[in-house]
């Protein structure tokens, strides 16, 4: 007996050492790192991805990802399960790896298994399970650049061994694939199909080639590999979700029975319920075309069930888009309306509802509906949507555009109404205030039951969370993952509810708090807003968009929307409320053409916007600017009869216009086609004769362009130049003259801030001098007087075991900064292997810097810069530029309490005569990790540290569940 365990004691011994490869070794290392820590990362990684699953929210609205952390919301979603799970797998990996070659007798013949044996990497037989699980946490956790490093370097360390190698290269593609690198995973996938694969990797194979299919489009090749992947799935969620994704892909490629069928899997899976709802949309939607009436009834149906009063947004959605495939647009828009009506989410379905009627409202050129839904579907959708751009653009044009189309609306409605007889008039109102009367019945009736719906759900949430620490969260907080306000779908209409309940609808103008704003009075021009549902009405009827106008005692009847006397009071009857409608007019018409020609390529209605302003209204104070639009415009018609009229009407009626003269300018057509390219090539040549002082060609080319290119993009360019020209020459005022124009004409061009500060600097007594750039200028100057009080106790320091930088100051031009920073970058590459120096490019007062840090005192810094000029062909190199050394706490007083120059001399006198240390500092690293505590000590004390490691397995453990092992070659998660 005592024989026995003296051999037991030695044999755990022996195998507490990872130095050793022997039978012994590996075979307890490989029982130790599966059923102590990675047994725990195991669980961990588990109930994460139960934790995802649980969570996960699919946007059914678009093709669903194949993994549930492709949801950009779900990413965080086990995170925590999952950061545990990278733990334990690098921890079992830290303490289990094998890498010392076993014992061979040199005179044993090799076989190949012999070779592949003995050239493998790892011996731990069971360790590749645990970069699998460190690779797969990272993936799930969203983190899939970590993700991609971990599988690449797991494919080459186990590259003699197919089934990991074929693994590895399967996630890797997976990651790749889910980082939008498709060309890198295109190429893992085609070197893997060179390979023969291991039977035990297909599984994850067949996973890897219908994500990357699903990502790339192509769907017809993906269909094969996804019916793969559903027949190894386990999880009946995740089965259920591969089968929708199978549906969905399926009516992509116009196969309706078998996008049918296959949602009628998802339903026979009995996944949750959402997912079931939407796969019985979906199941309708596919079969529109051949029994669009059926469908319709059934969504009907579904939509009076109490289970779907969540997702009657996406009930009447769908009942939309089958009213479209059977082109009646009318119905569909009625449809989309209720859905809009009836949401109660917020969510994604009802931005995605919104987008698709403001898609109708805008190819029927209804632009005021098709703004109301824009700018509530821009707060619901997601960025990353790929017609995101295309729908905040249309949102921010139409936000321009429909007021003024509104107040052109609103005015000729007015003017319609004083002119219509007293009976016809009374009884438009009346029509108006029973619209009103019957809106805001339904609103009140909506509110009501919200708050009774609201109420009762508190009622629940009470009822349900009594215990400790459960209270119901009133509002939407902001989400954890930083994510700005105004991309928080639901914290955004959260924020827009609560205005509305204090505020009311309100437009986003200025003086918005004020309900009584009078479009008769008349200071300003106002948009007034148009009550929901009345834009069929007929144009008698557009009296309602206005709202309370004039200042009057809230017991007068004109103060009352519910009486006559209030819309009589917003009719203009007297010539000059009629004159101020039509300056309203006026300003509408040129506005709203010239945004439909600019902004939305309308030319027709640009033309019959133009057309009415220049033929009504030959008073109009920018006729001029007006007529040059609709020379344009009929110019890009090719209709030049046309445009030749408004040319001849500019030279008759504006012979001194500005926009006259640019169209009878000779070189009109020319500058139309190049003149962007001449302009530029004109501002090179006299930006380079500038550089080199030849002045009276920049002069020369800024008359050019004054003449050739008044509105060019480069005009504020010249101007700057030309009036540094002039300043050389010592005309100083014509200097400031050209200098304040580009401040006052171009303020948001790239030289107006550094003009205005010029200008601001000669208004503060400050006295200009002209010649070149001087960097010795520079050299000497700084901001405030030594004897000033404020510098009196700043002092420059001589520490010199602080942080310190090397810098090289250069004037503009004089080196090729692009090959500065390569070059310098190359050299610290190449001569300082373990520090990493920061190289940052910078100006200061038209100084250029290149500031070098990272040195811990001032010798590492010298010996930096001796090392640095004792190379011969980077001393030349560097020849143009000015050197120091300074510590980051001196730099700061550089310019302002101190110049370059007194800098230096402090230098010279403090620095320069102190002792340098002979010690190579830059060949030490700038940190040194020491090994953490717990991984110092002998391998005894580190077999006693893991017998009380809390991972340990015990027998009477009941933390744990006890699960059954799987296979990672089995794509179970």
């Amino acid at each position: 007996m005592a024989t026995l365990l003296i051999v037991l004691f030695s044999l755990v011994l022996s195998g507490c050492s990872t130095k050793k490869n022997t039978a012994s070794t590996r075979w307890w290392h490989s029982f130790n790192a599966r059923y102590n820590t990675y047994f725990n990362g195991n669980q961990a990684f588990i109930d994460g991805n139960l934790e995802k699953e649980k969570g996960n929210k699919d946007n059914y609205t678009e093709i669903i990802p194949l993994y549930m952390v492709g949801n950009k919301q779900s990413r965080e979603i086990g995170k925590g399960q999952y950061d545990r799970a990278i733990e334990k797998s690098e921890k079992a990996i830290r303490r289990h790896s094998i890498k010392a070659k076993p014992e061979w007798n040199s005179s044993k013949r090799k076989t190949a298994k012999d070779r592949e044996w003995l050239g493998r990497r790892e011996y731990n037989p069971f360790l590749w399970r645990a970069w699998m699980l460190l690779g797969k946490s990272q993936f799930q956790k969203g983190a899939f650049d970590e993700a991609a490093a971990t599988f690449t370097y797991m494919s080459r360390l186990y590259h003699t061994q197919p089934m990991q190698s074929g693994l590895a290269k399967a996630w890797l593609a997976k990651s790749y694939t889910e980082l939008g690198w498709m060309y890198d995973a295109e190429d893992v996938i085609r070197n893997m199909s060179r390979d023969s694969m291991d039977f035990r990797a297909v599984k994850d194979w067949d996973y890897t080639y219908a994500n990357y299919y699903i990502h790339s489009g192509d769907y017809q090749k993906a269909i094969p590999y996804l019916r793969k992947a559903i027949s190894h799935e386990r999880r009946k969620v995740q089965r259920a979700r591969e089968w929708f994704l199978m549906g969905q892909i399926q009516n992509q490629l116009g196969n309706e029975d078998e996008a049918y069928k296959a949602y009628r899997k998802v339903v026979a899976c009995n996944p949750p319920y959402e997912l079931e709802f939407n796969a019985r949309i979906a199941q309708t939607e596919v079969m529109a075309d051949r029994n669009g009436k059926q469908m319709i009834s059934k969504l009907k149906r579904m939509a009076v069930n109490d289970n779907n009063a969540e997702y009657l947004d996406q009930v009447y959605y769908a009942i939309g888009n089958i009213y479209m495939l059977q082109k009646d647009t009318a119905q569909a828009i009625a449809a989309y309306e209720k859905g809009n009506q009836k949401s109660v989410r917020n969510g994604i379905e009802k931005g995605v509802l919104l987008l698709t009627l403001g898609n109708i409202y805008w190819q029927m050129e209804k632009f005021n509906d098709a703004q109301r839904c824009y700018g509530e579907a821009i707060g619901l959708l997601d960025k990353d949507r790929k017609d995101y751009d295309e729908l905040a653009y249309r949102s921010k044009v139409l936000d321009e555009l429909v007021p003024f189309t509104d107040a052109i609306h609103l005015q000729d409605s007015l003017l319609e109404l004083s002119t219509m007889p007293e009976e016809e008039r009374l009884k438009a109102i009346d029509r108006v205030i029973d619209a009103l009367k019957k809106k805001e019945k339904e609103e009140r009736d909506a509110r009501l039951l919200a708050e009774a719906e609201q109420m009762e759900q508190e009622q629940q949430r009470t009822g349900n969370q009594l215990s400790p620490g459960n209270q119901a969260a009133p509002t939407i907080t902001q989400r954890g993952n930083g994510e700005w306000y105004f991309y928080n779908p639901m914290a955004v209409n959260q924020g827009k509810i609560a205005f509305q309940r204090q505020w009311g609808k309100r437009e986003n103008k200025d003086n918005w708090q004020r309900i009584n704003q009078t479009v008769v009075a008349m200071s300003e021009q106002q948009e007034e807003e148009t009550p929901e549902g009345t834009e069929n009405q007929e144009a008698n009827d557009s009296i309602d968009i206005a709202t309370p106008k004039r200042d009057t005692p809230q017991d007068s009847l004109s103060a009352d929307p519910h009486e006559r006397e209030y819309y009589l009071a917003q009719i203009p009857f007297t010539d000059e409320q009629k004159a101020v409608c039509h300056d309203i007019i006026k300003d509408g018409l040129f506005h709203a053409g010239v945004i439909f020609k600019d902004k939305l390529d309308n030319l027709t209605l640009s033309e019959k916007h133009l057309v009415r302003l220049t033929d009504n209204y030959t008073d109009y104070e920018y006729l001029d600017e007006a007529l040059y639009h609709l020379y344009l415009l009929y110019a890009r018609q090719d209709r030049m009869d046309k445009a030749n009229a408004c040319l001849n009407r500019m030279k008759r009626d504006f012979p001194e216009s500005e926009w006259t003269t640019l169209l009878a300018d000779p070189f009109y057509k020319e500058n139309a086609r190049f003149g962007e390219h001449i302009e530029d090539s004109l501002y090179a040549a006299a930006y380079e004769a500038f550089k080199t002082d030849r002045y009276d060609i920049v002069k020369g080319n800024a008359r050019v362009s004054a003449n050739r290119f008044p509105l060019g993009e480069n005009r504020a360019k010249f101007l700057f130049i030309e009036g540094l020209s002039m300043l050389n020459e010592g005309d100083g005022d014509g200097c400031i003259e050209r200098l304040k124009t580009v401040v006052e004409k171009y303020p948001n061009s790239e030289v107006s801030e550094l003009a205005g500060m010029i200008v601001k600097g000669v208004q503060d007594g400050r006295r200009l001098h002209g010649g070149k750039f001087d960097i010795g200028d520079i050299w000497s100057r700084r901001d405030i007087t030594l004897g000033s009080d404020s510098t009196a106790v700043i002092e420059l320091s001589a520490e010199r075991n602080e942080n310190f930088m090397f810098i090289l100051a250069y004037e503009p031009d004089s080196i090729n900064e692009n090959q500065l920073l390569f070059e310098m970058a190359r050299y610290n590459f190449t001569n300082f292997l373990v520090r990493n120096f920061d190289i940052v490019l910078d100006e200061d007062n038209g100084l250029h810097r290149m500031r070098i840090s990272g040195f811990l005192n001032y010798d590492e810094a010298l010996q930096y810069a001796r090392q640095l000029f004792a190379d011969k062909a980077m001393a030349a190199f560097l020849k143009p530029c000015h050197h120091l050394i300074i510590s980051e706490n001196n730099l700061a007083l550089i310019g302002t309490r101190f110049s370059y120059d007194e800098y230096m001399q402090f230098y010279e006198d403090t620095f320069i005569p102190m002792k340098i240390s002979q010690e190579k500092l830059l060949t030490e690293p700038e940190h040194i990790d020491l090994p953490d505590v717990e991984d110092i000590g002998t391998e005894e004390e580190q077999q006693s540290e893991e017998e009380e490691d809390d991972d340990e397995l015990l027998p009477n453990q009941s933390r744990q569940p006890a699960v059954q092992d799987f296979d990672f070659g089995d794509d179970f998660w």
